[in-house]
């Protein structure tokens, strides 16, 4: 099969996955303790996000997706479109098809052209070579690099690699190389603490812990194959809220994406530790459904819905969420008592004198 029909597969089951998701996911066991006295007036209110020395005006992304066939390159054209219209940063999907076949490049190339400006993020396998990499960085002038791990997709891929041994001495290689920061991201089974920690020694300046809750690519490799054997793989992992309390004072940044539905989602996950949030399948299928002005429609009010929450909960910034109170129910407590995550302290961070003064606006 070629790689073009490969990423035309890609979209067609991630589509059919969206359809048929129950719409719960482990962001629905993370609440807000509600402070009536805690709101804010929405002009102390700022959406800019800051991390690894990159600033965004927004705490949203529209993450990697695909690129490497024409019906994928139009996708690419459109998503860029949105991008450039909001100000939010956006991933190219995985460049190896470019590496296999330089003339698809255009297929990726068009993130940049309509979106000059923009915060654009390259994104290339652990096994990419060097010269690759830099290709890819050169090709749609990239701000960062995405390099994506992603083993449970691999292992049902009947094409998928079957040597995982060399990924972190090849990930140290591309990040000494490159001069833009390297983010290591999931596809969608999440980052462990240890995985987290290990990062920083390779030269990565941030993580996306990119969990389970959103594209299964195991069970989308899995539907590629002919007796479709790997139905144990699907929903491997951890969640994306499990992954951002797993690794939470761990030091790198962390960004979150997997399973984010809705702008809730996005204050949950910053305040449980991420720098901004993105998404892929959920904005794939506005863009699908309705074409670009629905995407650019859906974002906006996204960003509009983020400020407004973060006015009721008293947050002047995105990193201000991480003051708010949170409870941790369900399986995600039993997670963390298993991984020794003190969820008690999540929900008692305003409980201290000073930080209710200020959340009052009172004095002593």
């Amino acid at each position: 099969m070629s790689s073009a029909q490969r990423k035309d597969d890609h979209v067609r089951l991630a589509m059919e996955q969206q359809h048929a998701h129950s719409g719960r996911n482990q962001f629905d066991e993370v609440s807000f303790v509600h402070h009536a006295l805690a709101g804010i007036d929405r002009p102390q209110v700022s959406l800019a996000t800051a991390f690894a020395g990159i600033t965004w005006q927004a705490p949203l992304y529209i993450n990697a997706m695909t690129g490497g066939s024409v019906k994928t390159g139009a996708i690419n054209r459109d998503l860029a479109v949105a991008a450039r219209e909001t100000g939010v940063a956006i991933a190219s999907g995985s460049m190896h098809a470019y590496f296999k076949d330089p003339s698809c490049a255009g297929t990726f190339r068009v993130l940049r052209e309509e979106n000059p400006g923009g915060f654009v993020m390259a994104n290339v396998n652990a096994t990419a070579r060097v010269e690759d990499v830099r290709r890819a960085i050169d090709l749609i002038e990239a701000d960062a690099l995405q390099i994506h791990l992603n083993t449970a997709q691999e292992t049902p891929m009947p094409e998928g690699d079957r040597s995982f041994g060399s990924w972190a001495a090849q990930i140290e290689a591309i990040a000494a190389a490159v001069d833009v920061p390297v983010i290591v991201k999931e596809v969608g089974n999440g980052l462990s603490r240890q995985t987290v920690l290990a990062l920083p020694g390779l030269g990565v300046r941030a993580a996306d812990v990119s969990g389970r809750g959103g594209t299964d690519f195991a069970r989308i490799e899995n539907g590629r194959r002919d007796r479709a054997d790997y139905a144990y793989l699907h929903d491997w992992g951890q969640s994306t809220a499990a992954c951002l309390l797993d690794a939470q004072d761990s030091g790198l940044p962390l960004l979150a994406s997997g399973g984010v539905r809705h702008p809730l989602d996005v204050a949950r996950a910053l305040a449980l530790g991420a720098h901004a949030v993105g998404s892929s399948g959920g904005f794939l299928r506005t863009l699908l459904d309705g074409g670009v002005d629905a995407l650019v429609a859906q974002l906006t009010s996204w960003l509009d819905q983020l400020a407004a929450l973060q006015t009721m909960l008293g947050a002047p910034t995105p990193a201000d969420l991480t003051r708010c109170d949170v409870l941790i129910h369900g399986a995600l407590r039993d997670f963390c008592a298993d991984r020794g995550v003190d969820t008690r302290r999540l929900a008692q961070r305003s409980s201290s004198i000073d930080a209710l003064h200020e959340m009052t606006g009172s004095t002593r």
